[in-house]
């Protein structure tokens, strides 16, 4: 007796879906669940996140604009920008000004090469009730050094667009490098602060953050704050860590005894990575957010670092970032409970995200890394820094 049609299909449909049923099975018990991966491994962002532990303090009259008794302590919040980049500052000034300076009224200093626009400055003083200040980067501070050899800098940024490394051969974002290297804190606009939040143009605040950040640092014996932890791009810095190496050398007693420096030379996670930067893994806190005693970068110890590197010429032969160079040194030098985690801060600069798991944040999906492509996922630093030193 022939079968219908329509009982035939049904009977294909349930032979389809349980083979779809026991794929399921097989392929799910197969693959790790968050809860299967080692605590290193595992986001602690899809954990619900609180506020970090530790003496907090909250807002109040005295951190209004013009208290006469204020509470602010010296601290600004530090951006390195240009008169084109107006409207993207101005969009990372109001995020930032409402998840948390507008309860705290923390002065915006602004640096540039050139002199800023009546415009630039009308427009970022519009953006927040805090005091604005306006400064220019010294010629000496930002110049190419006079020990560059500048026909050997051409020939090395053709090797570097050689090799497809990003920024290669712009003079500019050498300088900018450099600069932030180991000068923009000996500006004399800086010479009263002892802490600053670095923000930039076209980056994104999503969470509400209800308590002194800069007395965080201060109360908590904090040094360095970070939001993001990646690889750097091995192309750019072969020599930093050989150059790295030449200065321990000659000074091993600058090594702290608590350091990082087995998340500064793993060799597991990204082996090719620490090949070719000659034992340095390239993890790397993403300077484009940090907040900072400045007596760090004042002290001898980086100083001197400082100093041999700029000797070397990596900033120009090479593309050495501030990134790498600030996270060698703190990796070096400083007490590893002295770099804080932020996780509770909701952050992006294209393509990265901290985005923690907390009713205050907004806009952002949690736990998500990235929302660029799924390779970008194996830039993330982060297990490695849970790693050898914890979550704090």
């Amino acid at each position: 007796m022939a079968i219908a049609r329509p009982v035939r299909a049904l009977g294909l449909a349930a032979i389809l879906m349980w083979f779809f049923f026991i794929y399921q099975i097989f392929h799910s018990s197969s693959r790790k669940t968050y809860g299967d991966l080692p605590p290193h491994e595992r986001d602690p962002n899809i954990d619900p996140t609180g506020e970090p532990e530790g003496l907090l303090v909250r807002t109040s009259d005295a951190y209004a604009p013009n208290a006469q008794k204020s509470a602010r302590i010296n601290a600004t919040l530090l951006a390195l920008v240009r008169n084109e980049d107006l409207k993207t500052m101005v969009e990372s000034m109001i995020d930032l000004e409402r998840t948390w300076n507008h309860k705290f009224n923390y002065p915006w200093t602004f640096f540039n090469e050139v002199p800023f626009t009546e415009e630039f400055k009308r427009r970022t003083s519009a953006a927040t009730s805090a005091e604005c200040r306006y400064e220019l980067i010294p010629a000496e501070h930002w110049d190419v050094p006079e020990w560059i050899d500048m026909n050997l800098y051409k020939e090395s940024a053709q090797i570097l667009k050689d090799q497809e490394v990003k920024y290669a051969g712009m003079l500019s974002y050498n300088k900018m490098c450099r600069w932030n290297s180991g000068l923009f804190y000996k500006h004399p606009a800086m010479k009263d602060m002892q802490y600053y939040w670095r923000v930039e143009p076209e980056v994104h605040f999503f969470c509400d953050v209800d308590y002194d950040v800069f007395r965080y640092m201060q109360d908590n014996n904090k040094t360095y704050g970070f939001t993001i932890n990646l690889y750097d791009s091995p192309q750019s810095i072969p020599s930093l860590w050989p150059e790295t190496l030449k200065f321990l050398a000659d000074h091993p007693d600058y090594e702290h005894a608590n350091n990082a420096k087995a998340w500064l030379t793993d060799n597991l996670r990204r082996p090719d990575h620490n090949k070719k930067a000659k034992g340095y893994s390239t993890c790397h806190f993403w300077s484009n957010f940090e907040i900072a005693d400045l007596s760090f970068w004042r002290s001898k110890t980086y100083e001197d670092y400082f100093n041999h590197l700029d000797r070397s010429g990596g900033f120009f032969y090479e593309r050495w970032g501030d990134a790498p160079v600030h996270s060698v040194a703190l990796g070096l030098f400083e007490d590893v409970s002295r770099i804080h985690w932020f996780r509770d801060v909701g952050y992006q600069h294209i393509p990265f995200f901290n985005c923690p798991n907390s009713p205050k944040c907004k806009g952002c999906v949690t736990g998500r890394l990235t929302d660029g492509e799924p390779f970008l996922y194996k830039e993330d630093c982060r297990p490695n820094w849970f790693k050898y030193v914890g979550m704090g």
